[in-house]
Formats: C-alpha cells, structure tokens, sequence
C-alpha cells in the first residue's frame, strides 16, 4: 500500500550502499495520473487519451504511458536510493506489459555494483504489478552522492485535472458501438431541453420523436439555431397533452425510452405512474462523473420517492444495483447512506441500513455488496474509515450512494455537480422501460450523457426479450 510521504527527504552516500541493499516504491495508477502526465509530455497517443480508439486497440482499453511506470524508477532514485546528490548517467529499460487503471506498480530499485574510482552504482531496476507479473525491468547507472544531504520535504500543490469534454466522452462511451434508439421527448419547449436530444441525435444515441405545441418547438430552434431537421413532430396543445402522447407512444411500442423536456417532473411521473408501471417501485438515479472520485458512482433516490420506506429503499437499492450491471459491473458496492456509521434508534435511516444488510444476507436483495449505515465521509473515503476503525468492502469505495430520503439526496448530487464539477446523468427505473427525467436547469450534455445510458438500458432489453 502506498505510504504518506516522510517530512524529510535524506539520502544514503556511496559508501553507506552496499551490493544488495535495495528500495521499494508503491504507486497505483489513476486516471487523473494519465491525463497529468499527457498534459505535462504531450503525449496525447490514443491509447492513452481516446477511450473510443483504445476499445479498438491491442490492449481494449486506455492504458497508461509506460514512461509513467519509468519516473517511478527515477523517484526512487532521486528521492531515496541513493537520493538528494544522486545524478543520473543511464538508463536501459525494457517494457513487458502495459500498465491500466487501477493497476499497483511496485518498484524496487537493487544495488549491483560499485564503482569506486569516480562514485558510479549501477542498479538493477524491476516493476511489479499488484498480480507479481513484470512490467518493467532494467539497469540505471547513477553517480552517487558522496556527502550527507537531509532537507525538509518540499510540499508540492495539489493538482487536479478536470477535462469535462474527456470525461463527457467517457460518459458518452458507456453504449459506444449501439445504434440509436427511438426516443420520446415530451414537450421540448426551452433552449436546453431541446439541445439535448438533438445533441444525442448527433452523437448517434437516440433519434428523437419531439411530442409538444410544434409552432413553439419551431420557433424555439429557429430562435436558438437548432438543427431539428428530419426529425419527427407529433403536435400536442399542451405540455399535459405532451405527457400523454409521449408515454402512450412508449407504452405501445414507438418508443423505447422517454424523455422529460420542459414540464414539471409531477406532470410526466404522473402519466409514467398510470400506464408504464412495473411489479418494482420507479426510483431515479443520478449517475455522476465526479473529478476527484476514481469512478463513477450513483447516487438513489434524489428525485421520485420523497420518503421511502424500508421496502422501496428495498426497491431502489435493487433498481441501482440492476443498472450498476448493466454499466457493467458485476457485484457493485452499495453503501447505505446515514448521518452516522453505527446503529441507533434515534435516527431511523441507521436501522433502515442495517435491516438492508442483513435482507441482502438472507437473498431478498441480490446482485451487490451492501454495508451501512456508513456517512457520506466512510462510503467515499478509505482514509476516513479507517480512521473510524470500519472494516468494509464498501466504506471508501462505494459505487452506488444509497440516501436516507430525496432531500439529502438531491442535496448530495447538486453539491457534486455545483461545487465538486461533477458531470451528471439522470436516469429513472423500475418502469416498462428506461427514462430520462432531468432538471430544468439541467444543460445539454447532461441530457446527452443521460441519452446514453438509456441507449444501453434499452439494447440490453432488446437482448433480454430476444426468442
């Protein structure tokens, strides 16, 4: 595991190294870490940087540079091993498989040989993954320092990468390679709830059926520059109409996903309710593209259910888990939501996640890894639950953030997406089929990345129901 870093940085003389000794160095690669190190280089090789091209690639996915594995050899050397003094002379390497996210290097440089007439060592270097396969291995010859060097540990700033278009086409990528679905849109009437299916129309997701007064669908896309050309009309007078023309055109087949436009949520929910209803509770689920998170995650219920009970949480938990799959992940980690990570009577959502718990033992939630209640800091944070002292699978690491009730839950996503640029996706379950349902305020390529995901919902439908 990695270590936080000393205060000092020291470094052993030539005559302290004898043949043998040896350093290590633990480092995991993120994808922040791939992006820095394009930026800083300007190695912006497909491989590294194009999810789309990487998918196509001998390896089938984005992986790291494999001079990123090469500087941690250097930092053992410059830092450490010998250390402050040290100067390079060469390096040989040789690069044995490539490095993808999540992957655990660990580097351990060896002293070989001495030279004492002019102070030169030579190392034998070797990268590890977290498997025990090497990845890299080599020799560096250094001249190393003759004197004692001991200085206070430069603390560097923090850095942060934040590409949105990057990470809106990795949102974007989920149903890569899908071909479009009909979708209903339900009284696109304002700039950014008719933008959206016509940016997903574009980047080949859906092919939008715009249900609404047409005069004002023209005229917001005349007044705004909007390309609606071949794209189906079916004129509504209103925007309830709207609602009642788009879900029965999704429950009679001419749709396999819906779209909210510019309505009140309580005027389309309302129609979804009567006509689209399943045996499960409809739940949304907000799907967030957070910067300073190695992974998406998904945060339910912040938009349908105002106070769940233990069994909808039952339902949403199982909702979340179902799309989880979809997006392809096997067995996602669930943490349940309270304001605190131990069980008490006094906070009712602390009982709700521990009866969850034990209904995910006993099979009557399947598919995923639960833990609760844990608070927001332990779900998302290795650092604070280990300081609480939580032994979990989920606490750190969590995929889906079950919320106690839609206030904290909306709450929790609008400060991802406000404060912590979070890029968000909205997508509502448990319905005959798949909808998008976003904010108002919600832009263009949010809907677009929300288009996205129903696009993959609806091609796994499409398996599901084959003969």
């Amino acid at each position: 595991m990695e270590h936080a870093a000393p205060q000092f940085i020291e470094n052993r003389t030539f005559d302290e190294i004898q043949p043998g000794d040896f350093a290590e160095l633990t480092r995991t690669l993120r994808p922040e870490d791939i992006h820095l190190f394009a930026a800083m280089s300007g190695d912006v090789n497909p491989t590294h940087v194009d999810v789309e091209y990487a998918r196509s690639s001998q390896f089938r996915e984005v992986v790291g540079h494999s001079m990123w594995g090469s500087t941690l050899i250097s930092t053992v050397l410059g830092t450490e091993f010998p250390g402050p003094g040290t100067v390079y002379v060469s390096q040989g390497l040789n690069f044995w498989r490539p490095i993808t996210i999540g992957d655990t290097l660990t580097i351990t440089v060896t002293c070989r040989e001495k030279f004492e007439h002019n102070h030169h060592i030579v190392f034998d270097c070797l990268a590890l993954n977290q498997d025990g396969l090497k990845v890299i291995d080599g020799v560096a010859e250094v001249l190393a320092p003759t004197e004692k060097i001991k200085r206070a540990r430069v603390v560097l700033p923090e850095v942060t990468i934040s590409d949105r278009e990057l990470r809106y086409g990795h949102l974007l990528s989920v149903s890569a390679g899908l071909s479009p679905i009909p979708i209903a849109v339900a009284h696109p009437c304002d700039k950014e709830s008719l933008s959206g299916p016509v940016q997903a129309a574009k980047a080949g997701l859906v092919e939008p059926i715009l249900v609404g007064p047409e005069a004002k669908i023209r005229a917001v896309a005349e007044e705004h520059g909007i390309d609606i050309r071949g794209f189906r009309i079916v004129d509504a007078p209103h925007s309830h109409a709207a609602a009642e023309i788009a879900v029965a055109m999704c429950r009679d087949g001419g749709a396999e996903a819906l779209m909210k436009g510019s309505l009140h949520t309580d005027e389309l929910m309302s129609e979804v309710i009567k006509h689209l209803r399943t045996g499960r509770r409809i739940s949304h689920v907000f799907l967030a593209d957070v910067p300073s998170y190695p992974h998406p995650l998904m945060i339910t219920d912040a938009a349908i259910i105002i106070e769940p009970t233990l069994l909808d949480k039952v339902d949403i938990v199982q909702n979340a888990i179902e799309l989880a799959h979809t997006l392809g992940l096997p067995e996602p980690k669930v943490a349940i939501l309270s304001a605190v990570e131990t069980v008490t009577p006094k906070i009712r959502s602390t009982i709700e996640a521990a009866a969850l718990c034990k209904m995910a033992e006993r099979g009557q939630i399947t598919g995923g890894l639960l833990d609760g209640p844990l608070a927001f800091d332990n779900a998302i944070s290795l650092v604070a639950a280990k300081t609480k002292g939580i032994r979990s699978a989920v606490a750190g690491q969590a995929d889906i953030l079950v919320v106690p009730d839609l206030e904290s839950g909306n709450m929790v996503a609008k400060q991802l997406e406000y404060l912590a640029d979070a890029l968000m996706a909205g997508v509502v379950l448990g319905a005959l089929l798949p909808i998008v349902l976003t904010s108002r305020a919600d832009t263009a390529e949010t809907r677009a990345a929300s288009c996205a995901v129903v696009q993959l919902m609806a091609h796994k439908k499409r398996e599901l129901l084959k003969p």
